[in-house]
């Protein structure tokens, strides 16, 4: 399937929002999407609906930072420390899991659904059976202290498309492979720029891995984060992306950001791997398109609020983005 071109991008709706929308579940072709937010809460939402009113569904105890879908079943995380498991056809809650220690970072289901993915500060990935909400694997390979003996992050996870590999990445720039059937770590990747340590003034850190795709065919790993800072209480540092033959560990492709500041929060590619789009910010918001084989910028796209997250449909011409206050529509092709 040949995707459309980026710069065919073009928005076609864009909703203000009460809240900050930190992450987005859209199954695709169909007009209904379920978001988490910052008022604790998890919308369905209709985009097809004459006026925009996302309905709360149900709540969790903190932030909602992630949702995941399986069929019928929506999985959502939060800084509570919970999943909750929801029957979308039903429109029940049907089991709660005190499913990590510390906050959860992000939320995600495999390509088939069979299986949820969920990462924590507690440094632990944990894989779950979305139908029974069995945990199937406990993956620990990423330390709990940086190397300023500071506490560290576990932020980013993502499946490959075959469901065959799981990837994970924390604040100090480690990423981790690992064999999604056993659970068995495959290799690791540095990408240590996306890490800034201030041991002058602050004694405190930002940044670190904050999206991760694997490529189609599973060869390559984007890694999304941002460069280094230079005023640790502010996301100035230049949103970047470095792409990775994670087999050897290789970068194969960088963009260190010339245009937007920011962490990029999530990454995908198109359905060919003809490129690579990237969406986040700091006080505005950007989507940014890549050519990770020719190592060039296509398109960079700016929007009006940070965005955390986006749903991108399988053909690539539909993003769903959600950030600060608002939610964003674009059409490829």
């Amino acid at each position: 399937m040949k995707a459309p071109l980026p710069d065919t991008l073009k928005s076609v709706k864009d909703f203000s929002r009460p809240t900050i929308t930190f992450a987005i579940a859209r199954a695709n072709g169909f007009d209904t999407a379920y978001i988490g937010c910052s008022d604790f809460k998890v919308y369905r939402a209709d985009f097809a609906a004459p006026k925009f009113e996302p309905k709360n569904l149900y709540s969790h105890e903190s932030y909602v930072t992630g949702v995941a879908l399986s069929g019928d079943t929506l999985v959502s995380g939060s800084y509570d420390g919970k999943l909750i498991w929801f029957d979308t056809d039903e429109g029940d809650v049907y089991r709660t899991t005190d499913a990590h220690a510390k906050w959860i970072r992000k939320v995600v289901a495999s390509p088939d659904g069979k299986f949820v993915a969920s990462v924590a500060d507690d440094m632990v990935c944990k894989v779950w059976d979305a139908a029974t909400g069995r945990l199937v694997h406990a993956l620990r390979g990423h330390k709990e202290r940086t190397p300023n003996d500071f506490t560290s992050m576990l932020y980013a996870v993502t499946f490959s498309a075959d469901g065959k590999l799981i990837a994970t990445g924390d604040k100090v720039g480690h990423v981790v492979v690992w064999d999604a059937a056993t659970g068995k770590e495959l290799a690791a990747c540095e990408a240590p720029v996306m890490y800034t340590w201030d041991k002058v003034q602050r004694l405190h850190s930002i940044g670190g891995v904050r999206s991760l795709a694997f490529s189609p065919d599973g060869k390559s790993l984007a890694v999304g984060g941002m460069g280094q800072v230079g005023n640790i209480d502010h996301l100035e540092g230049k949103a970047r992306v470095e792409v990775f033959d994670w087999r050897t560990g290789k970068r194969t492709a960088e963009f260190p950001g010339d245009k937007f500041a920011g962490l990029v929060n999530r990454l995908a590619w198109a359905p060919d791997g003809s490129w690579l789009v990237g969406a986040g910010g700091a006080s505005e918001g950007f989507l940014c398109f890549f050519d990770p084989a020719g190592k060039k910028t296509l398109r960079q796209e700016k929007l009006a609020a940070h965005v955390h997250d986006f749903a991108i449909s399988d053909a690539g011409d539909l993003i769903t983005s959600v950030g600060h206050n608002r939610i964003t529509v674009h059409r490829l092709g």
